[in-house]
């Protein structure tokens, strides 16, 4: 098995670096081609796209924080990609849930993908779909 505490040392470094607004620290934490999805369903950023986004706030001192508390890291047998899961809470969205992907290069392991969502109970599903297509439907011409 593959150790995996240079992947979360990666992780734990892009939450901080979030969190303290620290734009330099968080970019070393990113692939040059890395993709950020958000909770929203039209955020999809990518490489300078996300940089400048985070510039965006970092440059005036806002950061976000989402605190891990589980996380799930498997690396693959040749060592060079590593897949994860974590439950992390933020103040304004409570418990959500980041996957990603991170590649190991001659500069150590950085974040390929991000992936933030915010778990929905099933129970609340239905509700939360119908909600949804309501917001997203198409206005009626004419």
């Amino acid at each position: 098995m593959m150790d995996r505490a240079p992947v979360d040392a990666v992780l734990d470094a892009f939450h901080a670096a979030a969190a303290s607004a620290d734009e330099e620290a968080y970019a070393g934490t990113l692939a040059a081609s890395m993709v950020f999805l958000g909770t929203a369903p039209g955020e999809r950023w990518q490489g300078s796209e996300w940089r400048e986004f985070v510039h965006s706030y970092f440059s005036r001192g806002k950061g976000w924080s989402y605190v891990p508390s589980s996380r799930s890291v498997e690396v693959a047998e040749d060592g060079l990609t590593a897949w994860f899961d974590e439950t992390v809470t933020n103040e304004h969205y409570g418990a959500c849930r980041g996957t990603g992907v991170l590649r190991r290069s001659d500069d150590g392991w950085k974040i390929e993908q991000y992936n933030l969502t915010i778990p929905v109970p099933d129970e609340l599903a239905p509700e939360l779909v119908a909600r949804t297509r309501e917001l997203t439907r198409p206005a009626p011409s004419g």
